[in-house]
């Protein structure tokens, strides 16, 4: 079923038609969301219609781009539909960046709407809200690529990445979900639990959970209870997705109910260590899976029944080769906005930063870790070379080097009388907090090799420690 006032714009982002037939098409009355009210395809089609107004009453045009600054809920999708149906390109803002984060990317990446809430969104665990929004003129130009989703790397400062992918792309990886045998089938859930803002949770879940015809669960709270309570809440058996800091919450349950509909868990991120995955399995009875991807390409691989942990199998029509014990990922052209990095893509490879190798008879891929300087904070991406040069801009430090010990710390050498409460501070204007260092430890003096370079070496900076 279609619905009037698509638009197709031949060049640019191919807004409406997609939308309509891969993602909104189906009965009017098949549940696509359970909040816990249930959200059905029709009235989602009648809301999607409505924000379409709403967005070109505000000046947004085929071929044009908005900023969504919104937290997990109906709004975010509403919008982002919306938005595409408009043949515009959906700039996706992480809610918890900071006003000078967002203010950044906005500066650089100049939309013509920017959609944020009316009011600041509370704090707490609430995995999906209820929000009113404000829709923004901005003084922006028409999108300058065809890509209809463009997300920013780690944020919006320092050394991130700016990342575009078409429609046709998005749509070739919800079909290629459908070829990957153990994922949600039409008539059963996703107990949702990523941010949408990001690929797993977008792409994986929101994505192809319309297309596919499963039903969106988020549940009430991010606490183990409470996604237990929402995989018991119907009958229809239930993927819980997630990413391996929500094992944790569900192993914190000490006496799980019997739960006949829990079908299996999926985790996307950082790597499950094996005790980790032999506890889950045996408290709930279900498989752990695995998926691999990057924001850049959606996902690369999976193991969704746990039979070849750790290394996973190559997604359809993905093509994984090790190159000096990097992975890489064919892709015909770059996903980055800007400039080309060769180091990023090159020859119509995309270099992963992963170490990892690809046995040549089975074609199972194992990782080994990152090459880069990229971790996983709660299963959230942080870049620390971005933190490390927010906090080298703070005022009266004259270097920092920012590292990953058990969390992200950061050592700093000062060059005028600072308190760490105060960098702290002035640190919590400028990054969100799942980037912030936990820790920061004041040097007189940081190590450096005989060359001048900062050392990096967790041992050297500890003995550095006073």
């Amino acid at each position: 079923m279609t619905m009037d006032g698509a638009v197709v714009v031949p060049g640019t982002t191919v807004g409406a038609q997609w939308v309509d037939d891969v993602l909104l098409a189906g009965p009017a009355g098949d549940v696509c969301f359970s909040l816990p009210a249930p959200i059905d395809r029709g009235m989602l089609r009648r809301l999607v219609r409505d924000r379409q107004m709403e967005l070109a009453q505000s000046g947004l045009r085929a071929g044009g781009a908005a900023a969504l600054r919104l937290p997990p809920s109906m709004a975010f999708v509403t919008h982002l539909l919306a938005v595409w149906r408009s043949g515009g390109q959906a700039i996706l803002l992480d809610h918890r960046l900071t006003d000078y984060e967002v203010r950044r990317a906005i500066e650089r990446l100049v939309p013509q709407v920017v959609v944020s809430p009316q009011r600041p969104v509370a704090s707490g665990l609430r995995t999906f809200v209820d929000i009113d929004t404000d829709v923004a003129s901005y003084c922006g130009h028409p999108a300058g690529t065809s890509h209809a989703v463009v997300q920013l790397s780690s944020g919006s400062t320092g050394p991130s990445k700016v990342i575009g992918r078409t429609a046709e792309d998005l749509v070739e990886e919800v079909l290629r979900y459908t070829q990957i045998e153990g994922v949600p089938e039409p008539g059963e859930r996703i107990i949702l639990l990523p941010s949408m803002v990001h690929v797993l949770g977008l792409v994986g879940g929101l994505l192809y959970g319309l297309h596919a015809g499963v039903e969106l669960v988020p549940p009430a709270r991010l606490t183990g209870d409470a996604i237990l309570q929402a995989i018991a809440g119907g009958s229809k058996p239930a993927t819980v997705l997630g990413v391996p800091f929500h094992i944790g919450l569900l192993a914190s349950v000490e006496e799980p109910p019997s739960l006949p509909q829990f079908k299996r868990m999926t985790t996307g991120g950082e790597l499950v260590p094996a005790s980790v995955s032999s506890a889950f399995e045996e408290k709930y009875g279900v498989p752990l899976g695995n998926m691999y991807g990057m924001t850049e390409v959606g996902v690369i691989g999976t193991d969704l029944f746990g039979a070849h942990r750790p290394e996973i199998l190559p997604a359809p029509g993905i093509e994984v080769r090790a190159v000096d014990g990097e992975l890489q990922v064919r892709r015909p052209e770059s996903p980055y906005l800007g400039l080309v990095d060769p180091a990023r893509w090159s020859d119509g490879w995309l270099h992963t930063k992963d170490a990892g190798v690809v046995d040549p008879s089975s074609g199972l891929v194992s990782i080994r870790g990152r090459l880069d300087s990229q971790v996983s904070v709660g299963g959230l991406k942080v870049d620390l070379t971005e933190v490390e040069y927010t906090v080298g801009t703070l005022r009266g430090v004259e270097a920092a080097v920012v590292v990953f010990d058990n969390a992200i710390t950061a050592y700093v050498q000062l060059n005028q009388p600072r308190e760490i409460p105060s960098l702290e501070a002035e640190l919590a204007q400028q990054l969100a907090p799942y980037k912030r260092p936990r820790t920061l430890r004041l040097l007189s003096q940081l190590p450096r090799t005989t060359t001048g370079k900062l050392v990096r070496d967790l041992t050297v900076l500890r003995k550095a420690v006073p």
